[in-house]
């Protein structure tokens, strides 16, 4: 028995609508993550770009678990020595809402060209409304 792999051409990409609102951070993440890769499909490639295109509502709404809403910090480097910043959750949800779940998605990703090519098939906003009505996107529960 071979195995199946699916070329260029031979899938065909969806749109999906997932509404974070009052949902866990972690769990609305790999669950687009799934859909970017197309893991949900039969004809999963690991090495194609076969997976959908999301759209993510609401992920200023977005919740942690436990205390995790003033622990979970963000870091950056300038490259100098003692050059480290921290950025607290509630701070960078202030600054812009939807990082913290664009964040949680690429780290959910993998850590290569398909990867960053990937993450460009999500939309994420931070109000209700979106400009993709004419795609006619799916909603998903989580």
């Amino acid at each position: 028995m071979k195995t199946y792999t699916a070329k260029k051409g031979e899938y065909q990409k969806n749109w999906y609508l997932i509404d974070a609102e009052d949902e866990v951070l972690g769990r609305v993440a790999s669950k687009v993550a799934s859909l970017l890769r197309g893991k949900h499909k039969t004809t999963y490639t690991p090495h194609e770009d076969m997976g959908d295109n999301v759209i993510i509502i609401n992920s200023d709404k977005v919740r942690l678990t436990g205390n995790k809403h003033l622990q979970k910090a963000y870091y950056r480097h300038s490259g100098y020595p003692g050059g480290i910043k921290q950025t607290g959750f509630l701070d960078m949800m202030k600054k812009d809402p939807t990082f913290a779940m664009r964040n949680a998605v690429k780290g959910m990703l993998p850590k290569n060209r398909l990867g960053r090519r990937q993450l460009l098939h999500v939309k994420i906003y931070a109000g209700k409304t979106h400009p993709h009505e004419a795609q006619k996107p799916q909603k998903v529960e989580i």
